[in-house]
């Protein structure tokens, strides 16, 4: 064998051994991806059960009650509490109360001595509410440790509308929730909820007490 035929083997064989480095590469970069792929997979599934849990725990039949303050940044700020049953509440703020049957909303303006009625369907008697409509399905879920709890992410799909990201703390054991970040567009608003109770709400609480309010002007809105 001559030199040069030495050489084309030698150069043979070093192409060999890049093509298997680099199949050899791409293997590990695939298993990579798979260990990344399943860690996310993990944490989302956890994140969607703990939040289904808390979601839960909220707007359960079961009902719940609990006291929020809401700061929409620069814009708004409220307090209040509401009791939630299904698709029933009730809730009471210092310039308005309001009952929603799952079909009517009683909204009662005190300073104009009104009731408003509109549809459950279509509340036009609070605006900000209206911009925090929520569909679970259209979010992506993550979850990570908290100083105070467990932080839920909810951040919307491509091509879905609603809040753009939720911040979610809820307690470590119990899942409670504590905090609410939520960003419309990109305005961030901030809930704080205290006195947090599930269960125990009954429909006779969530009824409206139109004997209280015959004095008041019914307004119908629907």
């Amino acid at each position: 064998m001559n030199l040069n035929e030495k050489l084309v083997i030698l150069q043979l064989e070093n192409n060999k051994m890049k093509v298997k480095l680099r199949i050899l590469w791409c293997l590990m970069l695939i298993v990579s991806f798979q260990d990344v792929c399943a860690e996310e997979s993990a944490n989302a599934r956890q994140a969607r059960r703990i939040f289904n849990s808390a979601y839960a725990q909220v707007f359960g039949e079961q009902g719940a009650s609990l006291h929020y303050d809401v700061n929409i940044t620069g814009i708004y700020k409220t307090d209040g509490t509401i009791w939630y049953k299904g698709k029933k509440s009730k809730f009471e703020d210092a310039k308005m109360n309001s009952w929603n049957d799952g079909t009517t909303v009683y909204t009662i303006k005190r300073k104009k001595h009104e009731v408003e009625i509109h549809s459950a369907k279509n509340n036009k008697s609070d605006k900000y509410s209206q911009k925090f409509k929520f569909e679970p399905e259209n979010y992506n879920y993550s979850i990570a440790e908290d100083p105070e709890g467990l932080m839920l992410t909810l951040k919307v799909k491509k091509g879905k509308k609603g809040m753009k990201e939720i911040h979610a703390l809820v307690g470590r054991k119990d899942y409670h929730p504590i905090r609410l970040r939520i960003k419309i567009a990109f305005i961030w608003t901030t809930i704080m909820v205290s006195d947090f109770k599930s269960g125990g709400i009954t429909d006779e609480m969530l009824r409206f007490p139109s004997e209280k309010y015959k004095s008041y002007k019914f307004v119908d809105k629907r």
